[in-house]
């Protein structure tokens, strides 16, 4: 007992967990609230499901036989998705245990990190728990949180990092930095590893990729439970130069992508047809969602994608008076936001759903109890 209580002091404190959306199942619970009945615009999915081939695979995945641990198959339609070999791929169990691999392989106690803010409190954390010392470039609200890139280009040169953690398009922001100014700041910091998480890429119509660069110091991650919408399944994937992707992979757990994700993300590459009709009518969706809100006096910010903050002036008290008309949205705190939540559009009779308790409850003279 005292050696593991010497143990808990040398570890502690540990930072804090990140805080995500989604639904909350004890939350639900203690409030007496049925999931099922609960609609979520907390997350930022692709609310038309996936596609129907993604069913019909995993009927036929074998239940008692190990996955491939390599991923073969999937890496190789993600290969030829992207124009470039399996061997700059590697699959994770989602873009957040590509982070943690991140942290394991490439960072040390001391190391410096950069990440703009606000955005994905798992950056952060994870370079924290690897002993590095984490640097905050913020953007900020009078500038509708667009990236001043003159300020990020200073602060680089001050940190000089050895990682640099950007999400683009950003969440919770859904601002975005064109690829020519990601590759200007990869090209003048040759000693920075720029990580690059495009979960939301693909929401955003004619933005070229960061894989288009070429700089062997960037580390692109994907996420295949956004826009394909295998969120219960958790798929990610991470591409770069081999030797990057290399270093990524020596340290991946056996089997860390099970058979049904490998066979869901092979299904749905196949089915582009789903993917972009699916895609385009979230563009309309989410139009008829911000002039819904407008209405209502709650302007969004400019965003690139389906998802945007509104200020609202109290978050917490905004969530917890949706929550109990069956409505889940993001209390932007945890990104330092504490004024605002994050929305994303849902099908048209979902965001009908959202407005007419919205109108419920604004009656009320502010949002706190």
């Amino acid at each position: 007992m005292e050696t593991l209580a010497h143990l808990h002091r040398t570890l502690d404190p540990l930072p804090a967990p990140a805080h995500h959306g989604a639904i909350d199942f004890a939350e639900l619970e203690r409030l007496g609230l049925d999931p099922d009945e609960v609609l979520d615009f907390s997350v930022n999915s692709n609310p038309y499901g996936p596609s129907p081939a993604v069913r019909e695979a995993l009927a036929r995945v074998p239940l008692d036989r190990y996955p491939d641990r390599e991923a073969l198959a999937l890496r190789r339609a993600l290969a030829d998705r992207l124009g470039i070999t399996p061997e700059q791929i590697v699959a994770g169990n989602g873009t957040a245990e590509l982070l943690w691999l991140i942290g394991l392989a490439f960072l040390r106690s001391g190391d410096r990190v950069l990440v703009l803010g606000p955005t994905f409190g798992e950056y952060r954390r994870v370079a924290a728990l690897a002993g590095a010392k984490v640097e905050v470039w913020t953007a900020q609200a009078e500038q509708a949180f667009t990236v001043d890139v003159d300020g990020v280009a200073r602060r680089l040169q001050q940190v000089q990092p050895r990682v640099a953690f950007l999400c683009n398009p950003n969440n919770p922001t859904g601002t975005v930095l064109p690829p020519d100014v990601i590759e200007a700041r990869a090209e003048a910091h040759p000693q920075t590893l720029f990580v690059v998480d495009e979960a939301y890429l693909n929401f955003v119509p004619d933005l070229d990729a960061a894989l288009t660069i070429g700089q062997d110091n960037l580390l692109v991650l994907r996420s295949m439970t956004k826009d394909y919408a295998l969120a219960g399944l958790r798929l990610g994937y991470a591409s770069g130069y081999a030797r990057v992707i290399e270093a990524l992979a020596s340290v991946r757990p056996p089997w860390n992508v099970n058979a049904m994700a490998q066979a869901a993300g092979v299904a749905a590459l196949s089915d582009e047809v789903h993917l972009q009709r699916s895609l385009s009518r979230l563009v309309e969706d989410k139009a008829a969602l911000v002039t819904g809100l407008s209405e209502l006096g709650l302007a969004s910010l400019p965003s690139a994608v389906h998802f945007f903050l509104i200020d609202v002036g109290d978050g917490a008290a905004f969530r917890r008076k949706l929550l109990r008309h069956g409505i889940l949205v993001r209390d932007c705190a945890s990104f330092g936001l504490p004024a605002y939540v994050r929305i994303a559009a849902r099908r048209p009779e979902e965001n009908q759903r959202l407005l007419a308790a919205i109108r419920e409850v604004r009656t009320m003279k502010t949002w706190s109890d």
